[in-house]
């Protein structure tokens, strides 16, 4: 555990959990005859199922990647968050917006950029506070934090305000914010009606990251319509190209300028690979 971010792998969201229920349903007997079994309620589920597998697959990944790193040189960027830092939803964990982001810091820096992925599937502000700062390493070069979305699910509003109030407080100087994806026009009336208090959390989050000086990765302003392509098969997490939207508003939000970390790095210890 030393090298992931602690506790939330088995938290189980509202999603999921209509989702297995309705698998009882959709797995029936009665479902093949009546052709429930394949139209979009059976496809749901079953992309939900899926999915939770990869929560798996994808943690091993990067538990394994993790011990890797450290036996390499470069610029440190280390991620902070939940199942969407994990990249679930897309194929592979490379094809979520960390994949996808380390792949571009190597490119346009021309520097062998390593990342330490503490998220966890499933992780809330609280878990991120208790399990995946203590876990930060001295002195890295890149800090991200998303988070946010599952306390959506499972904290009231109060305990979500205080909570992120509190981390944004205590992340360290420089760290990149994300911001949440705002549901416009989708998931219909749940949708709409969610619309509002997802605003209230992200004036929150420019509120505190201001205050601090902190970059912010405005999910909310690139993840956006038209959706088609853009979410997995539980409608719930992005795609591979719906992180490619991700990606392009945290490569946005990095500091590039002459004399950040990382060009320190590479003038003060190795060479540009």
């Amino acid at each position: 555990m030393t090298l992931s971010g602690g506790r939330g792998g088995q938290r189980r969201s509202p999603v999921e959990i209509i989702a297995n229920a309705a698998s009882y349903v959709t797995r029936s007997p009665a479902a093949d005859v009546s052709g429930l079994r394949t139209g979009w309620l059976g496809r749901w589920t079953d992309g939900v199922a899926a999915l939770r597998g990869d929560c798996v697959t994808f943690a091993s990944h990067w538990q394994t990647h993790n011990h890797r790193i450290l036996t390499e040189t470069g610029p440190l960027w280390v991620v902070l968050g939940d199942s969407t830092a994990q990249g679930l939803g897309a194929p592979t964990p490379d094809g979520g917006y960390v994949g996808q982001v380390l792949a571009e810091l190597r490119l346009q820096t021309g520097l062998p950029w390593r990342v330490l992925n503490l998220s966890v599937s499933g992780a809330l502000i609280r878990d991120v506070l208790a399990d995946q700062l203590p876990r930060l390493p001295a002195a890295p070069d890149l800090v991200t934090c998303g988070i946010g979305a599952n306390d959506i699910l499972y904290a009231a509003p109060g305990k979500l305000f205080a909570d992120l109030r509190g981390l944004l407080g205590v992340i360290p100087d420089g760290t990149v914010v994300l911001d949440l994806p705002l549901p416009s026009r989708l998931w219909g009336i749940l949708g709409r009606i969610s619309v509002p208090y997802v605003t209230r959390i992200n004036r929150i989050i420019h509120e505190m990251a201001g205050a601090r000086d902190l970059p912010v990765a405005e999910i909310s302003a690139h993840f956006m319509p038209p959706w088609d392509g853009k979410f997995a098969s539980d409608s719930f997490h992005p795609s591979q190209a719906g992180y490619r939207d991700w990606a392009r508003a945290l490569l946005t939000a990095i500091p590039w300028a002459a004399g950040s970390p990382a060009r320190s790095w590479a003038m003060g210890a190795v060479s540009p690979a």
